[in-house]
């Protein structure tokens, strides 16, 4: 750039640097950036929410996280962080109406991966909490991984069932049962979603989910989950599946409409 006889704006130096430090610890809370910037939290919080309203910054609803926004670099839609970016507005709101909270998930290899999460409205609810981002859930007892497992591509589902079969651990032996998967799927995909295994009881909650489906791909899932013992999962299907389902839509429509379509994406035509 040319040597220009001009000032900088220290207000924008202080806000590129809040940007460049995020982008560089990439999740940070408000007391980490105070921490390394020296900025006082009052001008953080305002540095933060500008830049959040010009879609530079966005607050991870699990942990309250700010991390730098993935969307003008335009990441290809398989990135977990620009995913969960896209989601975290729906999520909110879609605990605000249903009361319990939601979880995303992303598949792995052979289980499901949480990337966001938010708390409960209701308050007898918070007493069982939800799994923290990084859990791994199982993907044939887990409704995320169910859900995952039903709609996706058929090559995908053979390559996880196949990796299933290769390790001897809870719940894989259902991958060898040809008749039981064949009964999972076909429930799945007649109720269109999809419900936790009832073995499949390590934190007392219970789950119904739907994936995230984008030209073809499932890119994730999202569920409601709640306390086991408060209603059976068809009462809260019946009341909260519309809810669910407008969210996963919502979500579906942002990444289709923030990521061109891979004309050579294999699973295009599923």
């Amino acid at each position: 750039m040319r040597n220009y006889q001009v000032k900088t704006i220290s207000s924008l130096e202080r806000g590129l640097h809040v940007l460049r430090t995020l982008q560089e610890m990439r999740a940070a809370s408000l007391h980490d950036l105070y921490q390394v910037t020296g900025i006082p939290k009052a001008t953080l919080l305002r540095i933060l929410h500008t830049c959040n309203q010009q879609g530079l910054v966005w607050q991870r609803l699990a942990d309250g996280a700010f991390l730098a926004s993935l969307r003008p670099q335009r990441v290809p839609y398989d990135d977990t962080e620009w995913l969960g970016e896209l989601a975290t507005q729906v999520l909110e709101e879609l605990c605000e109406r249903v009361m319990w909270p939601s979880v995303l998930t992303v598949p792995r290899l052979d289980y499901m991966e949480t990337i966001d999460t938010n708390s409960p409205r209701a308050y007898f609810d918070e007493v069982v909490p939800v799994a923290p981002i990084g859990f791994r859930s199982h993907m044939l007892l887990g409704a995320s991984g169910r859900a995952y497992i039903a709609f996706c591509p058929e090559r995908e589902r053979e390559a996880v069932l196949r990796r299933l079969r290769e390790h001897d651990a809870p719940g894989n032996a259902y991958a060898h049962d040809s008749k039981w998967l064949s009964r999972l799927l076909a429930t799945t995909r007649s109720r269109g979603y999809s419900v936790r295994a009832p073995e499949y009881d390590f934190d007392g909650r219970n789950s119904i989910a739907l994936p995230i489906r984008v030209h073809g791909e499932v890119l994730g899932c999202v569920n409601v989950t709640w306390r086991r013992t408060v209603m059976p999962a068809q009462e809260v299907a019946r009341r909260h599946l519309d809810d669910l389902k407008s969210a996963a839509h919502r979500i579906e429509e942002q990444v289709a409409a923030a990521t061109p379509q891979r004309l050579d994406s294999p699973g295009a035509d599923a």
